[in-house]
């Protein structure tokens, strides 16, 4: 069976020897670059809202066992229904109930990284029910039958001529290179979806704790109508989306859309804070929200890595990551890809399992420059590296550092070993690239080093003997 790590270097080197391919992703990012700097310049101190952001969201999750009990609690007052579920499997067994329970037909979501986190669509299908994503970008990317390529924009991949040969393949449209009425085509299935839908499955972009509701953020309006239309509405939460007071908003909306996408703020910014009441016209009849930990208390016992807890999921690690702009967002095999993914997952899904995605960075720290809420990402990738060498050690390396630190510890024989490696140097360099390499590893992407054709002591001497 191939490992995790096997399969992100085969598809990492396939990717990157995509040229065509890495210009689209620049292409787009560069713009995405421009929108953003655009917006970043109209802050009056953009420095000073990252400050306040990172302020809340360490006094939130240092407290967080608090605000979750105060969230819980005004949510249940209003009608809704909380599950705090310890693990992906908890989650879907509990959403699985609910939909038995209530024999619904038709699940339609809004885009929701933590249903993709569950592998949700997969336990509804195994139901026999066919979940349909409302998100442009995610519908598309469910028809090709892909996980999302980035967090954010998780089609990105895509030019228009693709998106328009998978809709004339699935839904026997026309071709088109408009956008408008590409999207208009998605926008037409899914009304009729809408209602037909007795579930809409979404997830939530912050969760309040002073007034017990969920925040949504998003730019075409299907997540009001997941909410809004089907009789149930089925809310996943990481833990770690708590924000203290609703004011809090005011400079969390603007810092997501500004690091995102772009934008001043996004189109559509809704609060859901439980059922329809008697004297309300729409709504669903039913809420559940599901409060996710998934490996997320885990993180929270970290006090070193903690703060990758107050991530926003904007994305803007990835779009400025050198990595993930060459090998893009397949490539990572996970949920969550990015520096910001690189740093989770190993403790959500296991340290050993995934300590090669902290290994898949440059730790040039333009991911900490750019994280709005200033979580210290490329040093949290430093951290995990040593982690896993401290819980597994290498063999491999163990031997070699205490062979190497017993050389260093005997001159006589670090002499002979300087020696002996002039003379294998020709051969070593001869033997690059073929069966026979000493050090495949590492020649496979640099030249083999060269060992001096005289060593220091020997210069050294040479020049001492000269001067007498």
């Amino acid at each position: 069976m191939t490992s995790s790590k096997d399969k992100f270097l085969a598809d990492s080197r396939r990717v990157s020897e995509d040229t065509q391919a890495r210009a689209f992703r620049e292409s787009g990012l560069e713009k995405y670059t421009l929108a953003r700097s655009d917006k970043v310049a109209r802050y009056a101190s953009y420095e000073s809202a990252r400050s306040a952001a990172a302020a809340i969201k360490y006094a939130a999750i240092n407290n967080l066992a608090e605000h979750l009990e105060s969230f819980t609690s005004k949510l249940e007052s209003r009608g809704a229904k909380v599950f705090f579920a310890s693990d992906a499997a908890r989650a879907r067994d509990y959403i699985l109930q609910v939909i038995r329970e209530n024999n619904a037909k038709h699940v339609i979501k809004s885009k929701t990284m933590t249903s993709e986190e569950i592998h949700l669509n997969d336990a509804l299908e195994d139901m026999g029910l066919e979940p349909v994503e409302s998100d442009l970008g995610e519908y598309i990317i469910q028809l090709r039958g892909e996980a999302p390529y980035h967090f954010v924009f998780p089609a990105m991949h895509l030019s228009r001529r693709q998106v328009s040969d998978l809709f004339q393949e699935r839904l026997g449209t026309h071709p088109t290179d408009d956008c408008e009425e590409l999207t208009m085509i998605a926008r037409r299935v899914m009304r009729q979806l809408y209602c037909t839908a007795d579930v809409g499955v979404t997830g939530a972009n912050f969760a309040i704790s002073e007034i017990g509701a969920i925040s949504i953020t998003e730019n075409e309006g299907n997540a009001r109508l997941t909410t809004s239309l089907p009789r149930i509405h089925i809310a996943i939460v990481g833990i770690e989306k708590i924000l203290p007071r609703v004011t809090d908003l005011a400079w969390f909306l603007p810092l997501l859309a500004s690091a995102g996408t772009g934008q001043m703020i996004t189109c559509y910014n809704t609060i859901l804070s439980g059922p329809k009441r008697a004297d309300e016209p729409d709504g669903p009849e039913e809420m559940h929200v599901v409060l996710l930990d998934n490996g997320r208390t885990r993180l929270l016992a970290d006090a070193e890595q903690r703060d990758a807890l107050h991530c926003i999921r904007c994305g803007a690690c990835l779009n400025v990551c050198p990595i993930f702009r060459n090998i893009g967002g397949h490539s990572y095999g996970v949920t969550y890809q990015g520096p910001i993914g690189s740093v989770i997952t190993p403790h959500y899904q296991g340290l050993q399992e995934f300590k090669h995605l902290a290994h898949a960075s440059s730790l040039c720290g333009a991911c900490t420059a750019t994280c709005p809420v200033k979580i210290d990402l490329h040093h949290h990738l430093l951290q995990l590296r040593r982690d896993a060498v401290n819980e597994k050690p290498s063999i491999t390396e163990t031997i070699a550092m205490k062979g190497f630190a017993f050389l260093m510890n005997h001159p006589w024989l670090f002499k002979f070993a300087g020696k002996v490696g002039r003379f294998v140097s020709p051969f070593a360099k001869e033997a690059q690239g073929t069966l026979f390499d000493p050090v495949p590893g590492w020649t496979q992407s640099r030249e083999a080093p060269q060992v001096a054709p005289e060593s220091f002591r020997e210069w050294y001497a040479r020049h001492q003997k000269g001067k007498r």
